[in-house]
């Protein structure tokens, strides 16, 4: 809440990451290396996939939301 309010930030997992990280005792030096190699193995298995099939993934869902909504900009959300 408080990077929220005073930063207009919203903590993602990298957040929550970092905090266990320091926790641990690891070096803060390390971290951006650490929350890249843990994105690896997902960054690989995209690229085999794309250069597999070269085609664009379409949902399997429908929307099924209220159509025709006004956009509110986010400034005024």
């Amino acid at each position: 809440e408080f990077m929220k309010e005073k930063k207009g930030l919203i903590p993602n997992v990298d957040f929550y990451s970092a905090t266990v990280y320091h926790t641990l005792g690891i070096d803060s030096d390390i971290f951006t290396l650490i929350f890249a190699m843990s994105r690896v193995a997902g960054w690989i298995a995209h690229i085999q996939e794309q250069q597999k099939n070269n085609k664009l993934i379409r949902p399997r869902s429908q929307y099924i939301g209220q159509e025709n909504m006004t956009y509110i900009p986010l400034e005024k959300r």
